[in-house]
């Protein structure tokens, strides 16, 4: 199995971190000697694993060299809306971005991908996408396993499907229900992919980045394994479980152990139950894996893991209440010069998504968010620590308490929006704006025509 390789950052004036990403198209090889058309960032297929530091100022150099608009969006990360890569961010072909700014959240396992207005599917199907690692100051005194690519270990999961030249089949990225679902899988851009492993205990930083499917992540022996972190950071204590959901754009980090000389395969099950839908049931292998015959010790993981504040709605918070429908969110489909939400800075709210049709999921930029419930109930609670993205069952309710950022720019928006990706191009996407606090009726509620160019 391939690992993406890190990405060193250049060190500019004021000790700024800057990295260059150039969106490329080009051609891989998923089977030996059958050449595929695919995008990359710095590669033919994928990016490279961009790594940042609380309290860093990151400069970013994009470069678009795809041959047709796109942009590049920063999920997961805290940050000025102009900055987001969002669809009102777009680069221009043969054009350079150069968004900055300075971090500011704790340590997570993000990502970056295409979001151009109407074609994400595509662009991401097509390769375009790498991890973004947060680290700070207290996740690092943990004893974690940290070394990358040795037991800190990334899976980037997509599912593919294959034409008979070894090509990417891309006729259904743009149709059906819930647009594309494949019958192959690929981890960091491998097919068949197999791994050794050479620690007690591994960390595995999984990501969703398929542009619909649903997985249920565990292994074929049924071992219990600790979930210690969601979307947007660390878990307050580690949990156990055999299995952990994730659907598109969703990251989860695990923590497994490995006797010497055992052979496993991690594989995702299908939901059996009757309300599941069609992106919930297909089973796949996923990866095979080898202990080697000698592994390092393990480290005994640590009892409390976040430092962070669970995120707790106020008394008195604001709800805001979002109906989901097949590809509308409040009877509306996206407008790129229409505010559908203004919200104060600093903002703790309810966001109540009530899904009245098939299965979605939901993704909102800038924030970090706990679910409160689904359908009631407390979620498991591996799902308990903080996130940016949701899924939400068919016919289901889920309420969420959302903590809100401080940069206001009432004039740029940033969005929220299914990240099942055919529903988000079909227009299942809303935005909202950052306001001082007091100022939020004042707000125009429409953009002027350039603010999208």
């Amino acid at each position: 199995m391939k690992i993406p390789p890190e990405l060193r950052p250049t060190r500019q004036a004021g000790g700024v971190a800057g990295f260059d990403l150039a969106l490329r198209a080009g051609t891989t090889e998923f089977f030996t000697g059958q050449p595929a058309p695919t995008w990359g960032i710095n590669g033919s297929y994928l990016g490279p694993t961009v790594r940042v530091s609380r309290g860093d100022k990151v400069a970013m150099r994009v470069t678009n060299e795809i041959g047709e608009p796109t942009t590049l969006h920063w999920h997961g990360m805290r940050l000025p809306a102009k900055m987001d890569g969002g669809p009102h961010q777009m680069i221009a072909p043969r054009a350079t971005w150069t968004p900055e700014w300075t971090v500011d959240q704790p340590a997570a396992t993000s990502w970056y991908h295409p979001h151009p207005h109407e074609r994400t599917a595509m662009h991401v199907y097509r390769g375009a996408a790498g991890l973004l690692l947060i680290d700070d100051e207290h996740t690092n005194a943990l004893d974690l396993p940290s070394e990358y690519g040795i037991d800190d270990i990334p899976l980037i999961i997509q599912d593919k499907r294959f034409n008979d030249d070894g090509t990417l089949h891309e006729a259904a990225v743009d149709s059906g229900t819930f647009g594309f679902l494949g019958d192959e899988i690929l981890i960091n851009g491998t097919h068949n992919p197999s791994l050794e492993v050479t620690a007690e205990r591994v960390r595995f930083r999984i990501l969703n980045a398929s542009n619909a499917r649903v997985y249920r992540v565990g292994f074929a022996d049924n071992r219990s394994f600790h979930v210690i972190g969601n979307d947007a950071g660390l878990l307050p204590e580690p949990v156990q479980v055999d299995r952990v959901k994730l659907s598109p754009g969703e990251r989860a980090e695990i923590v497994v152990a490995f006797t010497a000389a055992e052979r496993v395969v991690m594989n995702s099950l299908g939901e059996d139950h009757s309300d599941a839908d069609s992106i919930e049931r297909d089973e796949f292998d996923l990866l095979r894996i080898t202990a080697a015959a000698r592994l390092s010790p393990a480290k005994t993981l640590p009892a409390r893991l976040s430092a962070e504040p669970a995120i707790e709605p106020r008394t008195g918070a604001q709800v805001r209440r979002f109906v989901l429908t097949g590809t509308e969110i409040n009877d509306k489909t996206m407008d790129m010069r229409r505010i559908d939400e203004v919200v104060p800075a600093g903002a703790q709210e309810i966001w109540e998504l009530d899904n009245t049709t098939y299965a979605h999921n939901f993704h909102i930029h800038e924030v970090a968010f706990r679910v409160l419930d689904i359908n009631g109930a407390p979620p498991p609670a591996y799902m308990r620590g903080p996130k940016d993205t949701v899924f939400v069952p068919k016919r289901a309710k889920v309420r969420l308490a959302v903590t809100f950022g401080t940069y206001t720019d009432p004039g740029s928006p940033y969005m929220y929006h299914c990240h099942i990706l055919r529903h988000e191009d079909q227009g299942m996407m809303g935005q909202f704006v950052i306001a001082k606090p007091g100022t939020e009726q004042q707000v125009p509620r429409t953009l002027p025509d350039a603010a999208h160019h």
